[in-house]
């Protein structure tokens, strides 16, 4: 197979291209699955008592999906990506500055959410049942956008 026809835009990575971009996608979806996942850990670690049994297994829970799969996999995902766009001469292009902007959106986001579960840890919970639930959805949101700008390109 001719990876330039293949894969038009390989730039440096060469032959490595293929790997690296599906190495980005697999870190993407590790990413996303921790995002997903941490978020209905808080909703549901919210009500528990602080100081309690229940609510050092939540920690220990939380703690563990941010050590072992969310922080890694968005560096990962943030270093892989860089350097994919560097090699096919993405900063040139609309629809990556909006994803760029997006996946910025998602890493503040990531942030909130890993701060929220270390307050929560130490006992502080400052926001709502509600208002947490709908925070539940924007890593989801954040996907579709961030998809749609990749693969339809539409500017």
């Amino acid at each position: 197979m001719d990876l330039a026809i293949a894969f038009p835009g390989i730039g440096f990575l060469g032959a490595a291209y293929p790997w690296v971009k599906a190495a980005h996608i697999i870190f993407v979806i590790f990413w996303m699955a921790g995002l997903f996942m941490l978020p209905r850990f808080l909703v549901y670690h919210q009500p528990v008592p602080p100081g309690s049994a229940e609510d050092r297994l939540w920690i220990d829970r939380e703690n563990r999906l941010r050590k072992i799969i969310i922080n890694p996999a968005m560096i990962i995902v943030w270093v892989i990506g860089l350097v994919l766009a560097v090699n096919v001469g993405a900063f040139q292009e609309g629809w990556f500055h909006a994803k760029l902007a997006a996946v910025l959106g998602l890493s503040a986001y990531h942030g909130w959410a890993v701060g929220y579960a270390k307050k929560m840890a130490r006992g502080f919970r400052p926001v709502s049942d509600k208002p947490l639930r709908m925070m539940n959805e924007i890593p989801g949101i954040a996907t579709a956008i961030i998809v749609i700008l990749v693969i339809v390109r539409p500017f």
